[in-house]
């Protein structure tokens, strides 16, 4: 008997649908318990091993499993399949050729996920919610899946998500929905916008961060704009402090973004029973990271660090101490806000439009240019900025000097006229909606990712503004690309303003962010 039944591959951060088909056929002779499974299309290792572990789960269920030599196509053929995530699907397939889920031939209108133990448990897999918005987008009503990750699948409105916690449930929903009379149990139903506005507040608040005005407000400039920043200063001066209150004053995901984010942490495996990411990642990863770890790999491509933290912050600390090499990999994501890893078997497309924020001493000893001595010479200090390529330095837009705190502002006893979080967030805010109303209808959410078109056309300069920006690109021999980031991160300035023209003042200041790599070790 032939039974059909679906399921879904992920790729990328995509899914794709497989239809998977069990055949069985009697087996000449005298049948015993060892009777052949075989299954095709492609499978990988993991897939092929299911067989004595869908046997071992069928039979501890309580299930007959058939006396006949099994045939398992996964379609369509052509296309590599990888991971445990087949496990129940492939029973449910067995069972039905087996009879135990009716008279039909095919498990209509149902997709499965999950990958089964020798009891018949169901465990958790990844893509889930990948794989409920492909089941959407190809009008499969209901979705069979692990209950730690019927969460994140249930965000999907127009698809009934049962989570599982066994196969004997499983063979329950999938009777029910078979024979036209619904499953035994009710499908989970989520508010996603309570999710998105029960978002888990921070706890760290830049009220806590005593001095450092200058450095907080290129922290507000860069996070109105989505500009890179690096930070340069001694050690103890705040930095770290800092990068990680940043996220603090970002604007609120919207749902959709949260979907996209949501997506690349579940491919990873790292949402599990928290189902939608409501708040901006906050990558840091360690400066031991390799090229893989950081823009993703593997030989079937996994997101890396770059792109768990799209729509957010990636935190590079230490910035000289991390392998030139890795670093280098680092130029295509920041300009094109996606990463492209090519494999001899597959090349996958992941989002990284994340905002870089980098931190590094002034020198090896971290005390060149403060009031203790550097005992460094001016060739280790060159060694060590060397460390960082010039293309690199062009690509960040915002460089700021972060001096050691003073004893009276550390001191300081005025709690009230320390600002907190949420009055610069607000601030943030109302820049990012003068942005989109500019860049509306241009599928972009701030001035980082204008376009040249877009900068010549929103960043027009008065005369003086004009003299202004073309005596520092002649005295600091600025780039072409230093040029239109001057402009954006202006234009940014402005924005805080609420000012419509970018004046003199804008100018200034931005030219300033990109001044310090030029003047710091001189």
């Amino acid at each position: 008997m032939l039974f059909l039944t679906q399921s879904a591959a992920v790729y990328g951060i995509d899914a794709l649908i497989v239809d998977i088909e069990v055949n069985l056929q009697p087996v000449k002779g005298e049948a015993d318990s060892s009777s052949p499974v075989i299954i095709v299309g492609l499978p990988d290792t993991a897939i092929r091993e299911s067989r004595e572990r869908i046997r071992a789960a069928i039979v501890n269920s309580s299930f007959f499993f058939p006396f006949h030599k099994t045939t398992i196509n996964l379609a369509p053929a052509d296309v590599r399949k990888e991971g445990a995530s087949f496990d129940l699907p492939i029973a449910l397939g067995i069972l039905g050729a087996n009879g135990d889920l009716g008279n039909s031939e095919t498990l209509a209108n149902v997709l499965s996920i999950g990958e089964l133990s020798l009891d018949g448990r169901v465990r958790p897999v990844r893509g889930a919610l990948s794989i409920a918005l492909r089941a959407r987008e190809n009008n499969i009503e209901n979705l069979l899946l692990p209950e730690e990750n019927a969460t994140e699948a249930a965000v999907v409105q127009g698809v009934n998500v049962y989570p599982i916690r066994d196969l004997r449930q499983a063979v329950e929903i999938a009777r029910g929905l078979q024979s036209g009379k619904g499953a035994p149990v009710s499908p989970l139903k989520l508010d996603a916008s309570e999710m998105r506005n029960s978002e888990s507040r921070y706890r760290a608040d830049f009220s806590e961060v005593r001095g450092q005005q200058t450095a907080k407000r290129a922290l507000e400039v860069a996070s109105a704009g989505g500009h890179n920043i690096l930070l340069i200063g001694p050690p103890g001066s705040g930095k770290t402090m800092l990068a990680k209150r940043l996220p603090t004053i970002l604007p609120q995901l919207e749902f959709e973004e949260a979907l996209e984010i949501t997506k690349i942490h579940s491919v990873a495996g790292l949402t599990g029973k928290s189902g939608l990411v409501t708040s901006r990642p906050f990558k840091s990863p360690h400066h031991t990271v390799s090229q893989a770890g950081l823009i993703g790999g593997g030989s079937i491509p996994k997101p890396g660090e770059v792109s768990l933290a799209h729509l957010g912050v990636l935190f590079l600390d230490e910035l000289p101490e991390f392998d030139r090499g890795v670093l280098e990999v680092l130029r295509q994501p920041m300009e094109d806000k996606n990463v492209t890893i090519s494999r001899a078997a597959t090349s996958l497309t992941f989002p990284s439009n994340f905002m870089l924020v980098a931190s590094m001493n002034p020198c090896p000893c971290g005390y060149f240019g403060s009031q203790r001595e550097c005992k460094c010479s001016p060739i280790q200090i060159q060694r060590y900025i060397g460390k960082i390529s010039g293309p690199l330095l062009d690509r960040i837009d915002i460089h700021v000097d972060v001096p050691a705190v003073k004893f009276k502002e550390l001191r300081g006893k005025d709690s009230a006229a320390v600002e907190n979080s949420e009055s610069i967030r607000q601030r943030v805010i109302n820049a990012r909606e003068i942005q989109l109303k500019r860049l509306n209808g241009d599928n972009i959410y701030s001035n980082s990712a204008m376009s040249p078109s877009q900068i010549r056309k929103f960043c027009a300069l008065s005369a003086e503004s004009e003299s202004l920006l073309e005596r520092a690109m002649l005295r600091q021999g600025l780039s072409a690309r230093a040029h239109d980031r001057i402009l954006k991160v202006a234009r940014t300035i402005a924005d805080l303003e609420a000012s419509e023209n970018i004046e003199p003042p804008h100018i200034s200041e931005a030219i300033n962010y990109r001044s310090l790599d030029r003047d710091y070790w001189t």
